[in-house]
């Protein structure tokens, strides 16, 4: 009775994390193949204020008492600033943040060297990077290669969590993320790959296939490096999940901390392979 109570359990967190994900990846693709340039911002700009919102809360947890004003306005403007300007709009959003905590600092004695720094590092490290996921869709081949970083990180995470579950042996780094496997991650590297080298034979992006397979074995890495961060940041904070936003996935940041890392490393990647900017 108590083993069937629990499998229908499991079954319905199954179900529930599955029409999660599922709305989740038809918005973000609804936002890469028909809302260039201001329909895929307005997308990621929602998500990255709810995950950095997300950070801040788990901030507070520590004692740090960020400017949550001028993250949120920050992260909300960053992926218009780089629909619109590119990297040049990116960069101005930052130099304006950090001007105006600057000056938050100097105005109240109360705030400390912690909550100016708490505000910056949470607006850079949600807002700027996953804004580059805006600047991919603007490249050549935009469509294609925005698309194969969001299909190469549900690839990764889907594969090595399965392979992980089910033949996981050898642990990665058990403090911070106990169920995390390295054969998990070969896993998850394998076929992150295999979405890029598709890439190669179904769309014309001018890339080399040696490129593509190692823009696919870094993003794996990313991927993993940036799940492992934010594992990090909610141990330090004595919580479980980020956020309860998402039935199923615990918070914003908890679905998105692979896409963050993923999305500046790709678009670099992409650039120093041979992309250009500008495409349709």
């Amino acid at each position: 009775m108590g083993a069937s109570v629990k499998q229908e359990r499991g079954l319905s967190a199954l179900i529930v994390r599955t029409v999660t994900a599922v709305l989740l990846g038809l918005v973000f693709l609804a936002g890469i193949l028909f809302g260039r340039p201001l329909g895929l911002a307005v997308v990621v700009s929602v998500v990255g204020t709810l995950a950095v919102a997300e950070f801040f809360a788990m901030s507070r947890t520590e004692r740090r008492l960020p400017n949550e004003l001028f993250g949120w306005v920050a992260v909300a403007a960053m992926p218009f600033a780089a629909a619109m300007y590119g990297t040049f709009g990116l960069t101005a959003v930052i130099s304006i943040l950090v001007i105006a905590s600057l000056l938050w600092h100097l105005a109240f004695r109360q705030v400390r060297t912690s909550d100016t720094a708490t505000t910056v590092f949470g607006a850079v490290y949600v807002g700027f990077t996953l804004s580059h996921f805006v600047l991919i869709r603007q490249l050549d081949a935009g469509t294609e290669l925005a698309l194969a970083t969001i299909f190469s990180v549900w690839a990764n995470d889907v594969f090595a969590y399965l392979v992980g579950s089910a033949f996981g042996r050898h642990k990665m780094a058990p403090r911070i993320s106990p169920n995390k496997s390295w054969e998990g991650f070969f896993a998850g590297t394998l076929f992150t790959v295999v979405v890029w080298v598709a890439v190669y034979y179904v769309a014309s992006t001018g890339l080399s296939l040696g490129s593509l397979i190692m823009i696919g074995i870094i993003v794996s890495i990313a991927a993993t490096v940036g799940d492992l961060a934010e594992s990090r940041l909610k141990r330090e904070a004595g919580v479980k999940d980020s956020g309860k936003n998402l039935p199923g996935h615990g918070g914003f940041l908890d679905r998105f901390d692979s896409l963050i890392l993923v999305s500046i490393v790709t678009y670099y990647l992409l650039l120093l392979s041979g992309a250009t900017v500008g495409g349709p």
